[in-house]
């Protein structure tokens, strides 16, 4: 298999007649999917995802993919597709529109309405066109035919793109459920035809090619959901995706059955089932569906709440009920089901709020103890199948941290893809097609670009390294002031500390350090107030990790008087 080398240098002038593959996002990272294609000076965008971040992103609300290879180029842009309407594919879509507003979107009907509510909120109208399993549209040098794939959320499609370079199969994410809730399987014999066709290079899900065999049908966990439902004394609150339609309609057929009602929480969830349902991709059973005010006139026994937080998010519904800060107040005899997979990377946070439910007496069901979710992705069976079905010449694993990639690149070898065309790559590695051949041929920048508030790109490593340093280490000021006449010190210096558990007695120990160091710079002729808060920073810092064992953020200011 092919490695990415950070000596990789950037790419040569693509040749005529080849086809470069740029992934902006998602290899190596569960989120931010993008790629982009290029052939005949023309560029197609495949997904444009986010990120969400992690503990060592404080302060952070979104990662985005890096669009600064975009740049001067966003008029050679022929479309965006998007293969489905989860976040890390269509979540980044306003903020590489707010750079230009009228580049087409491309998707199926559910996937444009989810991105089209999202935008509003921009205030961004998009130019789209809405396809469907088996259209083919011709855009500039890019020939696409779009096939249906079955995953958690409906509506979801691969897409086939032929160009003269060659083509390319990108399965978006999908997996091979064959007894599926809204009966659209993933089209097999469309991928059949295509292997014949010939696919130059295949671009697969890797997120469970580390799983042995079949990813369980949607099916299997209905009887679970209604074993929680019949044995709930008090309240249900669900919480999933807000984008799991799936989910959602299995909680609703259950309340059902149960004669309870249901009220949706939380906004996106409000948002995007009020979509499904009108677009027909949600079947609401008759009164089943209550608005959320109406929640106190009811019994407990009848209610069912579906919210957002599955992930653990600190500002979604489901946390904020831990944390008792929802108008929700859970308590002993309320049964959580958590609905959904754990994303790598958000486990703390998840068994955080788990904790704080059952401090608060609620039942709380999670993958962990019952049957009560399904992965949308394919395992290493069905990748297997799929490599046996399509038989590329070349394959590129998307979509996953470097160890389901590197699985997914054995399962492509393993049925007889040779070793050397699997190429393993990460984000902002330059991937070329020519020939039948593909090859790694450089690579591009490539960052993370942190939403931060209002800001989009403004935030950066080192600000987020003096956060954590903030938060984890905490901050000394030292303040001293300086005769300018003299040179000598004429007050302080004067020591405030924050974050530290020791007696504030403790940093007096430091300051005739302090003095000591002053003395000497100036008397070695160091006058200027930049080199002489250094010398103070080298100082504070030497002493705090010698005799606390510390690192914290010390400013130092050097007045002159």
């Amino acid at each position: 298999m092919s490695h990415p080398h950070p000596e990789l240098t950037l790419p040569q002038p693509l040749a005529p007649g080849a086809l470069r593959i740029i992934a902006l996002g998602g290899l190596g990272e569960i989120g931010r999917n993008m790629t982009v294609l290029e052939t005949g000076g023309r560029l197609l965008v495949i997904d444009c995802g986010v990120l969400f971040p992690e503990d060592h992103h404080p302060g952070v609300d979104l990662i985005l993919p890096d669009f600064s290879y975009l740049d001067g180029r966003l008029d050679d842009i022929e479309a965006v597709v998007l293969t489905h309407g989860h976040e890390d594919h269509i979540g980044a879509v306003p903020f590489l529109l707010a750079r230009k507003r009228d580049i087409p979107l491309i998707g199926s009907q559910l996937t444009l309405a989810l991105v089209e509510a999202k935008l509003k909120e921009h205030r961004i109208k998009p130019y789209t066109l809405t396809v469907k399993e088996g259209q083919r549209e011709k855009l500039g040098a890019f020939d696409l035919e779009f096939v249906a794939v079955n995953h958690s959320i409906p509506d979801a499609l691969a897409v086939m793109v032929r160009t003269a370079a060659g083509s390319l199969l990108h399965t978006g994410d999908f997996k091979m459920d064959q007894l599926p809730l809204d009966g659209r399987i993933t089209d097999l014999r469309a991928f059949a035809r295509l292997g014949e066709e010939g696919v130059d290079l295949f671009l697969t899900d890797s997120t469970n090619a580390d799983v042995p065999g079949f990813t369980a049908p949607e099916r299997d966990i209905s009887s679970a959901i209604d074993k929680v439902f019949r044995h709930a004394q008090r309240r249900i609150i669900v919480a999933c995706f807000s984008s799991h339609v799936h989910r959602v309609q299995q909680v609703l057929d259950a309340a059902d059955k149960a004669g309870r009602k249901v009220a949706l929480v939380g906004r996106s969830m409000v948002r995007n089932m009020t979509i499904a349902a009108d677009l027909g991709y949600l079947h609401v059973p008759p009164g089943v569906l209550i608005d959320l005010k109406r929640v106190d006139d009811l019994p407990d026994d009848q209610i069912v709440l579906v919210s957002t937080g599955s992930q653990g998010e600190p500002m979604a519904a489901l946390a904020r009920m831990a944390n008792r800060d929802h108008r929700i107040v859970v308590g002993p005899g309320d049964t959580v089901l958590l609905a959904s997979s754990l994303i790598p990377g958000n486990e703390n946070a998840v068994y955080r709020v788990i904790n704080g439910l059952m401090r608060l007496g609620a039942h709380v069901v999670h993958k962990g103890n019952a049957k009560v979710h399904v992965s949308g992705h394919a395992a290493a069976g069905e990748l297997t199948y799929c490599y046996n079905i399509v038989r590329p010449r070349n394959v590129l694993p998307v979509h996953g941290e470097w160890r389901h990639m590197f699985a997914n690149g054995e399962l492509a070898v393993a049925t007889g893809v040779p070793r050397e065309r699997v190429l393993l790559a990460e984000d902002g590695v330059v991937v070329d097609l020519q020939n039948g051949v593909a090859k790694i041929v450089g690579a591009v920048p490539c960052g993370y670009i942190y939403v931060d508030g209002s800001s989009v790109g403004g935030t950066d490593e080192a600000l987020l390294k003096d956060r954590r340093i903030l938060r984890d280490e905490g901050f000394i000021t030292c303040i001293v002031v300086i005769d300018a006449a003299t040179g000598k010190i004429a007050a302080g210096p004067e020591i405030t500390a924050r974050g530290f558990a020791e007696d504030e007695q403790i940093f007096d120990q430091v300051i005739p350090k302090v003095e000591a160091a002053i003395i000497a710079a100036t008397e070695g002729g160091i006058t200027d107030e930049h080199q002489l808060q250094q010398v103070i920073r080298r100082t504070v810092g030497g002493w705090a990790g010698g005799k606390i064992r510390r690192r914290p953020m010390i400013i130092p200011i050097v007045i002159e008087a």
